[in-house]
Parts: C-alpha cells; structure tokens; sequence
C-alpha cells in the first residue's frame, strides 16, 4: 500500500500550528504601528523558528558535495523552499507583520544589496587586464596585494570582479590553484574593504548611522594592517610550497611575453559614478515614501537607478570582445541572487530575536557580550553565517545602547582625544567593525562576493572547496589563530 506523502501546504500548516503554539499573534499584543509590532516578534519567537534559515544554510553546504547534479539544476527551487517554509507559517501566525517584514527587508535590504552587486559586476566585467601574467607566488602575492587596496575604494565586489579573472589567468596552468582563491576570498573580497564605508556594507551601515567617513580608516586600520601582511606572508610560503611541486608549469615556455595592459578603463569612470550615488545617498536627506509603512528614501532609489543606469551604459559602451575575454556571463550574479533571496527571507526571525536583546531567546548571548573581545567574536560569529551587515548594526546599537548614548552623539563620541570622546564606545565599535567585515571571510556565505568568487572560480575550472572545506581547510587553520592574535593585541 502507497504511503501518501503529507503536501507542502499540509507541513506549512503544522508549521504554523506551532508558531501559534508558542506564541500569541503580535496584533494581539503590540500595540502602535507595524515597525513596533516587528519589533516584537523578536521577543516572542523561539530559537527554533531559525531552522529555514538552518536550512538553506545546510544546503549550500551538503548538496553540491552529495548531490552535484541536483543543486546545479535546481538551487533556487531549494532556495525558494526554505523561504517559503519560513513564509507561508509566519504569513498565518500573523499576515500584516509578515507581510510587513518580508517587505521590509526586501526593500530596505535584498533590492539595494543585488543592485549594488549587479552594478560592480557588470561594470568591473569589461575591465580587463592584459598581457602575460604568470602565476608564480610573488605575482600572486602582488595580484592580492592590489585587490586588497583596492577593495576599500571600490567595495570588496567591484575589487573582487576586477581582479579575480587577472588571478584565474595567470593561474590557468598551474596543478595547486584553489588555495590561491581561498586567500583571495579572505583579502580581496573581504579584509581589504576594512578602511572606509565603501569598502564593505556594514561599514556603509555606520556611516548611514552618524559614523565620520574617515574614522574607519583610522579607526581600524592598524587591526587591518596587521591581519592582511600575516596573511600574504602566510600566503607567499604556502604558494610557494604548492609551486615547487609543479616542475611542469616552473619550466615552461615563456616566449610569447606581452606587456601588462588594462583594456576597457572607461568602466574606471561608471564605478567612480557607483562611489559618487553610494556617498550622496550617505548625506543626502531628500525624504522618503511609504509603503504598507516601510520608509523608502528618495535618496536610496536614486541610488539604486543611478547604478542600474550605470551598468547598463557599461553594457552598451564596452566592445562584446572585452566581455568575452574575461569570460564574463550572468551565472555568478544569478546564482548569487537566487541563494541570497532565500538567505534573506529565513534569516527574518534570527535578526528579530537578536534585536530583541535580553527579552528575546538569545538572551543568553546577548548578556555574555561584555568586553571589546567579546563584542569582536560576537559579532565577527554571527557575521560568518548571517548576513553581516544587519549584524553589524544590531552589535552598533546594543554598544549605544550599553553607554548610553543616541545616534546624534556617535561623531563627538569617536572624536578621539576630545572631552566629547567615549573610550568605551570607541572599543566596542572597532571591534565589531573588525569582526563584522574580517570574519565575514570564515564561510562562502559571510560575505556576498565569497560566493561570487567561488562560482566564478568553478566557472573556469578551479575545483573549490566544498563548504565545509573551505571552513576546515583553509579559514579555520588560518584565519582564526590570527583573529585571536588580533584579539589578543587589541581587544
């Protein structure tokens, strides 16, 4: 006898039941507008409600090492499951919060975040650097180096999409190439963008939120400075370890050499044009809309437009052959936006319990997080599995909230050597500065561009590691003993 199998919506309703189970609808007990009512969903939600989220998060990780072909075809489907599993119980347990929320961080968050990627993609595509470029350690080092610079400037995707088709080439030959991505995932696409607002969202979140534009870069530049020469240090002996094993690629041929040149320089211009509608969206206060009561700035949908226009120009300006020899395709950013859809979705109620503080069922968490350190672990934690930019923001009030001050007071409050200047304040904020943007490194999915690199990576032929490869292979051996280095130095 065929054992029926229970549907979708049946699981969805069980779901529910359970929301309903463990806590009341919060119409019934919030009282004011939808933003309150959000607010405190947080409190009442258990931890468990975070399993979607778990979920995607498992998936990424397992079925592309057991189930290759499966995920290949069909990872937004298993994308769109998860989200969905979140979705439909919580549009029962409550539909104006829900509905509310999923707006609300689709709107404020998930459009700004793909425009931005889909910009710096599509721009940095038809830059195209060439000449000869062969992979040998000192080159790499130097290619890293660059990106590392650059990535403050022109944020850790624009830097990522410049240089990771210039590091695949001088590579192509070489046997040992995936440690050279892995290094170029920890600098390029995330420790780099450290010393300004540009460089990395969460930083891009405090300068939203009255941090000076120039104090990320002395604020933390010395945390920087030392993690990133640790690890091109480790990165030149470990390459050069790999490179003396490949006899083949040390002795070849090198007779066709051709000069060092970069193609396509007018897209330098659009992605100065990105930089310039990211900093006036930052000062500028043009007032907003309202929708189901989500506050859209007019100076963020200009934003968001002048990117799309931007990109587009570039497609329309840059010679199909640049495109092509950068082997440039839509995989990656589609990819990209179907996984970060569903990530974006389930991780709804993990932000809502943390913002919820001591009232939520992440208290324990919350009241352990005392010190600089542990405000640098914390958030530096949770940054390597959720999305790193909320995170940053939610350590960022818990520390205004710890020394008793408001937004208004954070530039008099980081002003340092002023009678104004809070020491305290100035700790907590460097630390989860640090550890929002360097730990975003220890997964694929800490920070967007990881992901990013890792498709394009694959794309050409690099074997990657799988998930928990890359954690147990490369960012746990060598990037958490130089955290606690820098732990232990600075915090």
């Amino acid at each position: 006898m065929e054992t029926k199998q229970p549907s979708h919506r049946t699981s969805a309703i069980w779901i529910a039941a359970l929301f309903l189970l463990f806590a009341e609808p919060t119409s019934c007990l919030a009282s004011g507008g939808l933003h309150e009512a959000a607010d405190h969903v947080g409190k009442i939600l258990p931890v468990w409600t975070v399993v979607p989220f778990a979920g995607i998060l498992l998936s990424i990780a397992l079925c592309p090492l057991f189930v290759p072909h499966f995920w290949h075809n069909h990872f937004g489907k298993v994308s769109a499951f998860w989200a969905l599993a979140f979705a439909l119980p919580f549009l029962v347990f409550d539909v104006r919060v829900a509905a509310y929320s999923i707006l609300h961080i689709a709107m404020i968050d998930y459009i700004p975040f793909i425009i931005l990627l889909w910009g710096l993609f599509t721009i940095s595509g038809g830059i195209v650097v060439q000449g000869s470029l062969r992979g040998t350690p000192l080159v790499n080092t130097i290619l890293l180096l660059i990106g590392t610079f650059l990535a403050s400037w022109v944020g850790t995707t624009g830097a990522a999409m410049i240089m990771i088709r210039p590091v695949l080439r001088a590579n192509r030959d070489r046997v040992h190439k995936a440690h050279v991505i892995c290094f170029f995932i920890f600098l390029v696409a995330n420790i780099g963008g450290s010393l300004t607002p540009l460089g990395d969202p969460p930083l891009f979140l405090g300068f939203l939120h009255n941090v000076p534009f120039f104090w990320v870069t002395t604020g933390i530049l010395p945390e920087m400075l030392v993690t990133a020469v640790l690890l091109l240090i480790l990165f030149l002996a470990v390459d050069i370890f790999y490179f003396r094993k490949e006899k083949a690629f040390r002795e070849a041929a090198t007779e066709e050499r051709a000069p060092i040149r970069i193609a396509g320089t007018y897209n330098f211009l659009l992605l100065a044009g990105v930089i310039a509608a990211i900093l006036v969206s930052g000062y500028w206060k043009a007032g907003h809309i309202t929708l189901y009561e989500v506050e859209v700035h007019y100076q963020n949908l200009l934003r968001d437009a002048s990117i799309v226009i931007l990109g587009l120009i570039s497609l329309k300006v840059t010679p199909r052959a640049l495109r092509e020899a950068n082997e440039f395709s839509w995989g990656p950013i589609l990819e990209v936006a179907k996984l970060f859809a569903g990530i974006f979705i389930t991780i709804i109620p993990a932000l809502a319990i943390l913002r919820a503080g001591l009232e939520g069922a992440m208290a324990p968490l919350v009241a352990a997080v005392q010190t600089p350190a542990h405000y640098f672990w914390a958030a530096g934690g949770l940054s390597s599995f959720l999305d790193n930019a909320p995170t940053y923001l939610t350590f960022f009030n818990m520390a205004l909230g710890k020394v008793g001050l408001v937004e208004a007071q954070v530039p008099a409050a980081l002003a340092a050597g002023t009678a104004t200047a809070n020491p305290a304040f100035i700790g907590y904020l460097t630390a989860i500065s640090a550890g929002a943007v360097f730990m975003g490194a220890n997964t694929y999915i800490g920070n967007a561009p990881n992901f990013m690199v890792k498709s394009i990576a694959e794309e050409a032929g690099v074997d990657m590691p799988s998930f928990f490869g890359y954690m147990f292979k490369y960012s746990i051996p060598f990037l958490i003993p130089i955290f606690i280095l820098v732990s232990f130095i600075f915090f």
